[in-house]
């Protein structure tokens, strides 16, 4: 049994916290101390503090008596949380997801003997496990990750109901996609190639351009052509559309009656309510990864994983708290059974490249009901 401390108690980060303490001696920490007392009513087994990880001082000295951090902050603050974990010598598993390059704290990592996991969620996370095994099994070609978290009650106008902040989700939106297309990579608009595809147990999705590849532009540029998009039902992009298009997500301010706002935040404060996930409201989390290129045999070979998830009502945990937690607990798992003890930053597609990380996953995730189901076909 290890002590783990998790950073952050939102909807993921108390997933995996509960998760981790089936195992461990975890305490779960947060600014907000009504989140904490949410998990604690339920949770008695797990230890609860207050931490704002922007005081550094603080934040290094409540963990210097772990043996792993897992980092489930918001996206905004996790390069500089993350940057703090490895200064104080601790190994962390990163979920937040931040903007910035993670492989610039590499040379950091490997001065400190840190082993930093990042990006460890559905996707990224998954997708990235699933490519890097792959590439070691085939000289590939292509490589495409659909993916979506939706309700599965579609409300008009927006059909969506997300288990983060809108702020979030809007950057999403605005954030330039980038792919790689025959070995170049392409800066796009994000919600471009709008395509209808048809998914077993949900039907027609609407899929569009992101900025999900992250980290696999740099560690994977051998592959010439590698693509992520968004999954949403149809008639959710036209709606985006309207409200980017008039203005609606511009950061610069506006003056109403006298107040000052930005367009960003009066947009977020309306579609909070809107898009807000109950705590026991049902979704669901849809991916498809495809890999294709040539294998031993030097027949072109396609393989393809499906994720279909939903809400567990026996747990009450959301589907992307689960696809998305417990691939960070399994790597959580596995770098403390000594599985992966390589020093430095390793996004997942590093440590998906080991066939016994590789395959613990997949076992860890099944084990908790979310099944990756794999088809693959040869190609004229």
């Amino acid at each position: 049994m290890k002590n783990i401390i998790v950073l952050g108690a939102g909807m993921v980060g108390s997933a995996m916290a509960i998760d981790l303490s089936k195992r461990h001696k975890v305490t779960l920490t947060d600014v907000n101390l009504l989140t904490l007392e949410k998990v604690k009513q339920k949770h008695k087994n797990i230890n609860f503090l207050l931490l704002d990880v922007t005081n550094r001082e603080a934040l290094k000295s409540m963990i210097k008596d772990f043996d792993l951090v897992i980092c489930a902050v918001p996206g905004f603050l996790g390069f500089e949380t993350l940057k703090a974990i490895i200064e104080v010598e601790k190994n962390v598993i990163d979920i937040s997801f931040f903007p910035e390059n993670s492989l610039e704290l590499d040379a950091l990592a490997k001065e400190k003997n840190v082993t930093a996991i990042v990006d460890c969620g559905v996707a990224p996370g998954m997708d990235n496990i699933i490519l890097g095994y792959y590439n070691e099994k085939m000289k590939l070609t292509d490589f495409e990750c659909l993916v979506g978290g939706l309700p599965k009650i579609k409300k008009w106008p927006f059909c969506y109901k997300a288990p983060f902040s809108p702020v979030d989700v809007i950057e999403e939106y605005t954030r330039p996609a980038r792919y790689v297309e025959n070995s170049k990579v392409i800066t796009r608009e994000a919600l471009t190639d709008c395509e209808y595809l048809e998914f077993e147990n949900i039907g027609t999705l609407e899929s569009f351009n992101s900025d999900g590849l992250r980290s696999i532009i740099y560690t994977m540029p051998h592959i010439p052509n590698m693509k992520e998009k968004t999954l949403r039902y149809p008639g959710h992009v036209e709606y985006i559309k309207v409200l980017k298009e008039s203005g609606f997500f511009s950061e610069e301010t506006i003056e109403v009656n006298g107040n000052k706002v930005t367009p960003l935040d009066f947009s977020s404060k309306v579609l909070f309510n809107e898009w807000k996930l109950g705590e026991t409201e049902e979704e669901l989390t849809v991916m498809r990864v495809t890999v294709k290129g040539e294998n031993d045999n030097g027949k072109t070979e396609e393989v393809i994983y499906n994720l279909y998830d939903e809400y567990c009502p026996k747990t009450e945990t959301s589907s992307m708290s689960r696809s998305t937690g417990y691939t960070a607990t399994a790597a959580a798992n596995l770098f403390l059974e000594g599985l992966f003890r390589e020093k430095g930053v390793f996004p997942p597609e590093l440590v998906g490249k080991n066939e016994v990380c590789f395959n613990y996953f997949l076992s860890y995730l099944k084990e908790r009901g979310v099944v990756y189901k794999k088809t693959s076909r040869l190609l004229e």
